[in-house]
């Protein structure tokens, strides 16, 4: 609990990482884009460090250290990862991007282990490689426990001469089984949904909307009572409706027909979606940001 490591991240899972002993994952890997963002320490002379381009060249380039990695995962991983990282490499060919693929899978690998049955793992990547790794993944978690592709907007619009502009990054969100933890999470309701449906404002101010009390058309029945004057098939028994209607949630149209009156500030927003467009990337003066 609580320690910081330090180093390649598949040294630490080894050495220090048991089985099933973490809840959470969120991996954000260097992207296969060969750019010098991805060094995350610098020597005092305010240069790169020699030892993590190395590294880097290593990660994004075929050569011993890639081979050294499939033959190792050729010879102790599960026989379904094996056929599927050979025929990835015997599609794409030995070169940078399986270099990587081979970098990726075997530290999914080590990840897999150290979840635990009830976790999940969120996968940050690019388009240049996503496809591939979710086919990895799929090898890995099981493709039975894919959840999301999720697409965030990490940027505002680009101008490219050629192609679409290239303006979010995807996050694979997989978990170690079917009895996994996911909490909701809510996202604000936009300025015009809550003019088009929390319309009414109470006396405090408070913003509300209504929602029909009456069970007519619905499937299961209802509740058929007079109620204000008004014979209807309501949705609630009316012991429920009394108390409702001493709460102050019970509201009454023209003709008498109750509603429920359902207040904005009790609303929890929107379920978010795998669609993010709401969180801006880290700017490079933010004190979050690494380099």
């Amino acid at each position: 609990m609580n320690v910081l490591y330090y180093g390649d991240n598949l040294d630490i899972l080894r050495e220090y990482i048991p089985d099933e002993s973490v809840d959470l994952i969120y991996l954000d890997p260097p992207f296969n884009s060969r750019r010098s963002y991805n060094v995350l320490f610098k020597e005092a002379n305010g240069t790169a460090a020699d030892s993590q381009i190395r590294a880097f060249d290593d990660t994004w380039s075929w050569g011993q250290t890639a081979e050294a990695t499939l033959h190792e995962i050729v010879t102790t991983a599960q026989p379904h990862i094996v056929d599927m990282m050979q025929a990835m490499v015997s599609f794409v060919g030995r070169n940078d991007v399986s270099a990587y693929l081979v970098m990726m899978t075997i530290r999914l690998i080590e990840l897999h282990r150290v979840l635990k049955p009830t976790g999940s793992i969120y996968l940050h990547c690019d388009p240049t490689a996503s496809h591939y790794l979710k086919v990895v993944m799929d090898a890995v978690f099981g493709k039975m426990n894919f959840r999301n592709e999720i697409i965030w907007k990490r940027t505002s619009a680009h101008s490219d001469s050629t192609v679409f502009g290239s303006a979010h990054d995807i996050i694979l969100y997989y978990s170690e089984g079917s009895d996994f933890v996911h909490n909701k999470q809510y996202q604000p309701y936009s300025d015009s949904y809550i003019k088009s449906h929390y319309r009414h404002v109470d006396k405090h101010g408070r913003r509300y909307r209504t929602d029909n009390l009456t069970a007519i058309g619905l499937s299961g029945g209802g509740y058929e009572y007079e109620w204000h004057g008004v014979t209807k098939i309501w949705r609630c028994p009316i012991e429920r409706m009394r108390e409702l209607d001493e709460l102050g949630r019970v509201r009454y149209t023209r003709t008498g027909t109750a509603e429920y009156i359902r207040y904005l500030d009790e609303m929890p927003g929107v379920p978010a979606q795998d669609l993010w467009p709401d969180i801006p990337p880290i700017n490079p003066q933010a004190k979050e940001r690494l380099g």
